[in-house]
């Protein structure tokens, strides 16, 4: 039987600046219409759920009343951003902004075994950290992998390994940086994922990259304006849904939403400042 997963991302969910909830009932009552086997978001469930954690109670309770399966990812602004970003003055991720989100969401690296598939989620913001947790999250990749047998693995985190190369050197905010993508890749090479799926872009894209298939989620909140952000693929809100079959075929598309509007941040001032 086919194992429906609706990826929803970047929510940016908050009570006190709700300027985005409206576009995520949207998309929940959608989904209670659809009822996929598992609701999965991928990260930036909150507005700034790394400063404020009211914003993570928000996001929690938004997702519940969905009333339907759902497991989550931390994203930068659930949990700050990776390490390597502090002297650009950023939150960055720390035991205790982890803790908090540990508190509200479960998990930041897990498993879920469904038919004919592994679903492999990890934490984005600890690759390449120096937390206790980032070793852990190592071994649960190894054990996963280790332990996959006949089964598919579909890989889920927040920011995408790259743009369009493997070895792409570049280091910058969007994409998982060169040594710990070398590092995660090497640990998933005996048994590389048939499906990498991510969000953080707020684009929608699908790309194949020796014999993988990479899949962007779009955010369901907002778009960013082309001047500060390249076009990589669509500017447009929704989620995608990824169909995974017993027997390891797997198909994802882009699912949008009747009356949704594509809401683009620069209009947003209040939400991260001005653009």
């Amino acid at each position: 039987m086919t194992f429906r997963i609706a990826q929803i991302s970047d929510t940016h969910l908050s009570a006190e600046k709700p300027f985005f909830v409206a576009n995520f009932e949207r998309i929940g009552e959608a989904l209670r219409a659809d009822r996929p086997d598992l609701v999965l978001n991928s990260g930036d469930i909150s507005l700034s759920g790394e400063s404020k954690e009211i914003d993570l109670s928000a996001g929690r309770a938004l997702h519940d009343a969905i009333g339907l399966p759902v497991r989550y990812l931390p994203g930068n602004h659930d949990i700050g951003d990776s390490q390597n970003l502090a002297a650009h003055g950023v939150p960055v991720i720390t035991d205790e902004r982890r803790i908090r989100y540990l508190a509200h969401f479960g998990a930041d690296f897990w498993t879920l075994d469904v038919p004919g598939w592994r679903l492999l989620a990890i934490n984005a913001q600890l690759l390449g950290s120096d937390l206790a947790a980032a070793a852990d999250q190592e071994d649960a990749i190894v054990e996963a992998t280790a332990s996959l047998g006949a089964r598919k693995l579909a890989l889920f985190l927040h920011m995408p390994l790259f743009d369009r190369a493997v070895d792409e050197p570049a280091m910058n905010w969007r994409f998982v940086d060169p040594a710990p993508r070398r590092a995660l890749l090497e640990r998933l090479r005996r048994m590389p994922p048939a499906l990498i799926a991510s969000g953080h872009i707020h684009q929608y894209r699908e790309r194949w990259s020796d014999g993988v298939c990479h899949v962007w989620a779009p955010s369901t909140g907002y778009v960013i304006p082309d001047r500060l952000q390249p076009l990589y693929g669509s500017k447009q809100v929704g989620y995608v849904e990824h169909r995974l079959e017993p027997d390891g075929r797997h198909d994802s598309r882009l699912v949008q939403v009747p009356g949704m509007p594509t809401l683009n941040i620069a209009d947003f001032p209040e939400a991260y400042g001005p653009i």
